[in-house]
């Protein structure tokens, strides 16, 4: 809906309102983002692409090209194919470890997702002694430096005889601090706490109420998150790479097996990093009108 003009503003409002009308007018919801905003968001999508497309350079050449001029030219060399053949038929299972991805990534998103809300609900419209303090003991242990709890798993992951499975990898990240803590600030806001007192009223249990009512409220939020999580998953090497090794990788240890002792090819492991790559532009090409479509309607709704 356009902004009215001042002579029917000075019909309806008087002369003050005109005045004030023709100044405002232009500097509203339909102005058109200038040249600055378009320079600003030109030089973000180059330096967000830039160096996908330098990996993409690298594996386009020859160990023998890259050790000679490690800067490539901006053309690419026409070897791309031809290194993610020697990729394939490389010493590492690639689709193995692509399977193993993607079921650590998508496992855990869900789960993420699922728990994450659950307890962002029952934190943000549950009453119940030591809320406050228990979210914030929540919070508090993203501080704590992943690699000082990495002995301890790897003993307990031990003691259950999961080193080398999947299970190993998909149990810890079942549930995340930043999630709940994600939830809990969405909901908090996103969802008024009549709807499920009017749910609690209609006879609805709990479960029924976080399904019906608060999951769908959350679903801009949990979009976000279970990008995020898949994204964190798929590129997670630390933790794989200890508990996994090479028999059962993920994708990342996997690529980090192509690297020899003593001469690394740049080549082959770029092609890899690439193939490794596709997937999640693939993930953002598909989800990613959806995922803007549910931040803004999580927008208007706030």
């Amino acid at each position: 809906m356009s902004a009215p003009s001042a002579p029917y503003v000075r019909q309806t409002a008087g002369a003050s309102a005109a005045r004030f009308a023709k100044r405002t007018r232009g500097h509203g919801s339909d102005r058109r983002p200038g040249w600055v905003t378009y320079t600003l968001l030109t030089l973000a999508i180059v330096v967000s692409v830039l160096p996908l497309y330098y990996a993409f350079l690298l594996a386009s050449s020859d160990a023998q090209t890259i050790a000679q001029n490690p800067i490539p030219s901006l053309v690419p060399q026409g070897l791309f194919f031809e290194n993610v053949n020697r990729v394939l038929n490389s010493d590492i299972d690639f689709w193995k470890a692509l399977s193993n991805s993607v079921i650590v990534a998508v496992v855990t998103s869900v789960s993420v997702v699922l728990f994450s809300t659950l307890a962002g609900f029952a934190f943000s419209k549950l009453r119940f002694k030591g809320r406050n303090g228990l979210l914030l003991f929540v919070v508090a242990t993203t501080a704590v430096p992943t690699q000082l709890g990495v002995i301890p798993l790897f003993i307990v992951m031990s003691e259950l005889g999961w080193i080398g499975k999947l299970v190993a990898v998909i149990v810890p990240g079942l549930v995340t601090a930043f999630g709940v803590f994600w939830m809990t600030q969405y909901l908090e806001g996103a969802l008024p706490y009549e709807l499920v007192e009017a749910a609690r009223v209609d006879g609805a249990s709990m479960i029924r109420t976080f399904w019906s009512i608060a999951l769908p409220a959350a679903r801009p939020a949990a979009v976000m998150l279970a990008l995020f999580t898949f994204v964190a998953s798929w590129t997670n090497f630390f933790w794989p790479f200890i508990v996994l090794g090479s028999p059962n990788p993920t994708l990342p240890v996997a690529l980090q097996l192509l690297q020899s002792s003593y001469f690394k090819d740049m080549s082959l492991i770029m092609a890899g990093v690439v193939l490794s790559t596709i997937p999640l532009l693939l993930l953002f090409f598909v989800a990613g009108r959806q995922l803007v479509a549910g931040i803004m309607a999580g927008a208007v709704k706030g």
